[in-house]
């Protein structure tokens, strides 16, 4: 379906700032709709022929809905917009008529028009038409609460028609909540509450205040409930501030173990302001959550850390006892498993500096790369590069991966460039590590390089390891060879990884290695883990 920025583009000749302003609406109008009981359409004029054009929607989370079907990207003309038409000429709410039937839901049709101020903060012209249409079927005498929901929606509505309404949105905050079901306070130009909803008082309860909310002055309540000086004189001054006119951010109130959360709304319709609207909400299980999560991150990630440091340790002793060993088999056997060793801890070392169970893989392949080439047993200085990225990946593949890439990386640099084969007359370069793509130009079989190439393709990792070596000996067979390292590589890629591993000569010589990972693990029961 398209957007309303889609739809405004495409029909109409609204200004770049026109359409933002209309998301701005779009993105707070929830609270309109709410405190109304009614669907909100948002019009907009296609034509000079009074033709209009829905292109965004919202429906009431406190009553029935108008409307089964979705109004969005819906043209209308004629007498069924008229009322739209007024409120877009005159500049003024339409609340005038009969109630109108959709099937066998009759509704109450209400236009309100939309300006943009301009920037001198002049009431601008109108731009727009939100209609308000209200579902009549289950109407009744409306209770204390319907009431002040009703009139707080008629100060909002009349600030969408002066330009005021919604306020700008501050960097970083969303408009999901508080809603107006979490608990609704309505004050008067002094700052008294008139009004509180049952689940404001109860909010204010889990706060510590007991008594009735009506005829308190909520700025001097919030300094005297919150646990905290400054957070108190922060909640207070958003109240205050909202008195002016402002629309301050929302704060949070901590008491006696309980957390609530307060959005400040000024009521200032006609420029007259007359109150405030203090949305709020309890939301002490969620802050709780949210510490429990923090410090259960902070332990996983101290466990990476001595999960390293352990790692490490055992990967020196293992280089003192190589060192000790008089057998140059042994010798060679041990600092391959410290160079396995290490490589695990690349991997723990990045967990230990995360936020959650994944690791930003490109960088540890490129440490794991530059090692292979600066302690592979052979005299030929070997170039590493690094095509496309592995992006993000799960611990569970990371830790496994890296120990294949490492084996792969040690066999094409020290079998694929043997000193024995070092009887080309072309120099040699003497650098080594990894190389940036962008500089590695020219022939590759020019040079000693090897290459590990990346792509995700359908939830899968399809990864190479490339070499302009030697090439593999006739007699070679994957799947018998003895080698430790490539043992090593097969039990990893087919069982941790359930993937499949496939080493071949390289199309312009060398050797290829290629893989294929699932990137969406299995859970017992069957189902896909992303």
């Amino acid at each position: 379906m398209s957007t309303l920025r889609d739809l405004a583009e495409e029909h109409t000749r609204l200004r770049p700032a026109d359409i933002d302003h209309l998301h701005r609406i779009a993105g707070d109008w929830q609270l309109l709709s709410d405190l109304s009981f009614a669907d909100l359409l948002l019009w907009v004029p296609v034509d000079a022929e009074g033709t209009f054009l829905c292109v965004a929607q919202v429906r009431p989370t406190t009553a029935p809905t108008a409307y089964q079907d979705d109004q969005v990207g819906r043209i209308i003309g004629g007498s069924e917009v008229a009322h739209l038409g007024v409120a877009y000429s005159q500049g003024r709410i339409w609340r005038e008529g009969d109630p109108v039937w959709y099937g066998d839901v009759p509704a109450r049709h209400e236009a309100i028009p939309v300006r943009l101020r301009t920037a001198d903060g002049e009431a601008g012209e109108v731009i727009a038409v939100v209609g308000r249409d209200t579902n009549l079927s289950t109407a009744r005498t409306p209770s204390q609460l319907e009431l002040n929901y009703l009139t707080t929606a008629d100060d909002l509505a009349q600030m969408i028609a002066d330009g005021t309404f919604p306020p700008p949105r501050h960097p970083g905050e969303t408009t999901s909540a508080p809603r107006v079901g979490d608990g609704l306070v309505r004050l008067d130009a002094g700052g008294k509450v008139t009004y509180a909803s049952p689940n404001a008082q109860s909010a204010y309860r889990r706060l510590g205040y007991a008594s009735h909310l009506v005829g308190e002055d909520l700025a001097a309540l919030h300094r005297r409930l919150a646990g905290d000086p400054l957070d108190g004189t922060e909640a207070a001054n958003g109240i205050l501030a909202a008195l002016r006119g402002e629309a301050p951010p929302r704060r949070e109130i901590d008491a006696r173990g309980a957390t609530m959360l307060t959005r400040a709304l000024p009521l200032m319709p006609a420029g007259v302001p007359i109150g405030a609207l203090v949305l709020v909400r309890d939301i002490t299980e969620v802050r709780r959550r949210d510490r429990a999560l923090i410090t259960k991150d902070a332990t996983i990630r101290e466990i990476h850390h001595r999960v390293k440091n352990n790692l490490q340790t055992v990967a020196a002793l293992l280089r003192l006892q190589a060192r000790r060993v008089a057998m140059p088999e042994a010798r060679v056997a041990l600092e391959e498993s410290v160079r396995r060793v290490a490589s695990i801890a690349l991997v723990h070392e990045t967990l230990s500096m995360s936020s959650d169970e994944a690791v930003e893989f490109d960088g540890i392949v490129d440490r794991v790369a530059s090692a292979a080439t600066e302690v592979a047993a052979t005299e030929v200085s070997v170039g590493m590069r690094r095509k496309g990225s592995f992006g993000v990946l799960p611990a569970e593949i990371a830790t496994s991966l890296v120990m294949v890439l490492n084996e792969l990386l040690l066999n094409a640099v020290e079998h694929g460039f043997p000193p024995a084969d070092e009887t080309d007359d072309a120099p040699v370069p003497q650098t080594s590590g990894v190389v940036p793509a962008a500089v590695a130009e020219g022939d590759p079989s020019a040079r000693p390089e090897v290459v590990v190439s990346a792509h995700r393709f359908r939830k899968m990792l399809h990864v190479s390891v490339t070499d302009n070596g030697r090439g593999l000996p006739p007699e070679f067979d994957a799947e018998r060879g003895s080698r430790l390292g490539l043992q090593i590589v097969r039990a990893l890629v087919t069982g941790e990884l359930r993937g499949t591993i496939e080493l071949r000569a390289g199309a312009k010589g060398g050797t290829e290695a290629l893989l294929v990972v699932p990137l969406a693990r299995n859970a017992p029961d069957g189902r896909s883990q992303g």
